[in-house]
């Protein structure tokens, strides 16, 4: 395995291992708060679908926002590859896969919006 494929694996490893800590956090602490409450299915808060107010829930200690951290951060973890790629392949000088990773990765960036 040669060290750009150790890069990336490396890369992957992490964010799928972090993810699962911090959802794993979360799902604990969720339990310790309202594991003996019946299920309740709402529409979660508009604060939910951004970055932003899911990074003040966590820093407010929101168990809920702790568990959506976790999964922004399991779907970063192929944006972060291809990332990789892009800068591994700059330094190879592999001028076509420089392009197409760029591609690839401008097009889930504008997806992610």
């Amino acid at each position: 395995m040669n060290t750009l494929e150790r890069t990336v694996s490396l890369g992957l490893r992490a964010g799928v291992t972090l993810s699962a800590l911090v959802v794993g956090l979360g799902g604990v602490a969720y339990l310790a708060t309202y594991g003996g409450q019946p299920p309740v299915f709402v529409e979660p808060p508009a604060a939910m679908r951004s970055v932003a107010g899911i990074v003040r829930g966590v820093l407010g200690g929101q168990s809920e926002r702790i568990i959506a951290l976790g999964i922004l951060l399991l779907i970063a973890t192929p944006v972060l590859r291809v990332a990789l790629l892009v800068v591994a392949f700059i330094r190879e000088r592999d001028v076509l896969y420089v392009g197409l990773s760029a591609l690839v990765l401008t097009v889930l960036l504008v997806s992610l919006v």
